[in-house]
């Protein structure tokens, strides 16, 4: 590829774990179920599944079905001496090409043939970055130039269409109508 070829959003990685775990296994594929999330994942169900929001109101609906992270940010901090692969912060997809951070809220991801996400907002990156590796939380975190918290920990969302995911999969982007919500953490 030259320098200027532009790269389409794709899917580069799955990955899913039916226990409660910082870092998620890669696997061949994922199925995204409706108003549910990722088939088998711990953060899969209609209210929050995350321990520390169950804690505090297990009725809530569920804004984290599905974790989407890019793949340019293992890039990113890799030039920081980390050494991040797909599923290790805990991510059911990793995709490349696309600015998930950039996005508004409610966009749609239409993902593969027929599975797609509505983007909720972003993750708030946590302390249990830190214990996969020691000084990480601090490359995951920035501050823009007015001083606001810039969070590179991916984007959270909901399914709205089931389907089957797969890496190699393309991502098709559809904004929402109207006024566009900068995203903010869920």
């Amino acid at each position: 590829m030259t320098a200027n070829q532009e790269v389409l959003p794709s899917v580069v990685a799955v990955a899913r774990d039916s226990d409660h775990r910082f870092s998620k296994p890669v696997v061949e594929e994922i199925t995204l179920v409706e108003n549910w999330g990722v088939d088998g994942d711990a953060h899969a169900g209609t209210t929050v599944q995350h321990r520390s929001r169950v804690a505090r109101d297990p009725s809530q609906p569920n804004l984290r079905q599905v974790h989407l992270l890019h793949a340019e940010v293992f890039d990113e901090v890799a030039s920081e001496g980390f050494q991040v692969a797909p599923g290790e912060m805990g991510e059911n997809v990793t995709t490349r090409g696309l600015d998930l951070l950039g996005l508004p809220t409610d966009t749609l991801l239409h993902l593969g043939d027929d599975a797609c996400v509505r983007v909720t907002g972003l993750r708030n990156p946590c302390q249990q970055i830190n214990g996969f590796e020691p000084g990480l939380l601090r490359a995951v975190l920035g501050r823009a130039e007015d001083g606001t918290v810039v969070r590179k920990g991916g984007v959270m969302g909901v399914v709205v269409a089931g389907g089957v995911i797969r890496p190699g999969d393309a991502i098709r982007v559809e904004l929402p109508a109207g006024e566009q919500q900068p995203l903010s953490p869920v």
